[in-house]
């Protein structure tokens, strides 16, 4: 009977801890309004963080459970609005539409994050410890915060896309940078690949690309058809230790 009163109590704790946990945090790109979610610890002292950027569809349960488990290890979280309040896609057709254009006007897709950056370091996280991930589109947006060297200490893709415009010029990149990448991806070509490596080179870049075997394009989501548990586990174990080092 103890065991069991035991088990409930973590369990109600546990559920306590969910459902109060994220905060809404509200801010504006001129007149667009932007809603980030984020998690934040209640101490005065000054935590290191981590930006997320979601995938296609904008906050979704794989960033959310990412911002869950990843305040668990003891970082402040937040997970970034770029599409802003009545801009979510409502189906794939639309998502694909939106967030290409933030692939095309990557200086727009830029500023949205810049914007997100300065809004958590608004909540009170560590202004010099602060490390970017990105799922799918938020994945290509985790290369774009390298790209434009924001003053971040590490950025995580996975699974992102990884092509970039051929006029736009390799330039230096001085922050850390992992790429978490399946590899039957057909989302992503050859030619795309050689070239992000290529552009990490040349950028002189500490980095580091991991390729996960016999997965496809949303290996981490355990909602996807591409769900690939193992590979997932090993992903995120990855994350960790990456995030470790950078935010030490």
């Amino acid at each position: 009977m103890r065991n069991l009163l035991t088990i409930l109590f973590i369990v109600i704790d546990l559920t306590h801890g969910w459902s109060q946990t994220f905060k809404e945090v509200v801010y504006h790109d001129e007149k667009q309004k932007l809603k980030a979610l984020a998690l934040l610890s209640s101490s005065p002292e000054k935590r290191a963080g981590v930006l997320i950027l979601p995938a296609w569809k904008g906050i979704d349960q794989e960033a959310k459970d990412a911002a869950v488990k990843l305040n668990k290890a003891g970082y402040d979280v937040f997970i970034a609005d770029i599409y802003g309040e009545g801009n979510i896609p409502a189906d794939n057709v639309a998502a694909g539409t939106l967030a290409g254009q933030f692939k095309s006007d990557y200086k727009a897709y830029q500023h949205r994050i810049d914007l997100a950056l300065s809004a958590f370091k608004k909540e009170g996280v560590d202004h010099t410890k602060i490390a970017v991930i990105g799922y799918c589109f938020g994945g290509t947006g985790a290369l774009e915060v390298a790209r434009a060297g924001f003053d971040v200490v590490g950025v995580v893709c996975v699974h992102g896309g990884l092509s970039k415009a051929v006029e736009r010029p390799n330039l230096s990149i001085k922050t850390k940078v992992l790429v978490q990448h399946p590899a039957e991806d057909k989302s992503v070509s050859k030619a795309d690949y050689d070239n992000l490596e290529k552009e990490l080179k040349e950028g002189q870049a500490d980095y580091q690309i991991i390729t996960y075997a016999n997965s496809g394009h949303t290996f981490t989501n355990p909602a996807s058809n591409d769900y690939n548990p193992i590979m997932a586990t090993r992903a995120w174990n990855h994350l960790l230790i990456f995030l470790e080092e950078v935010l030490k």
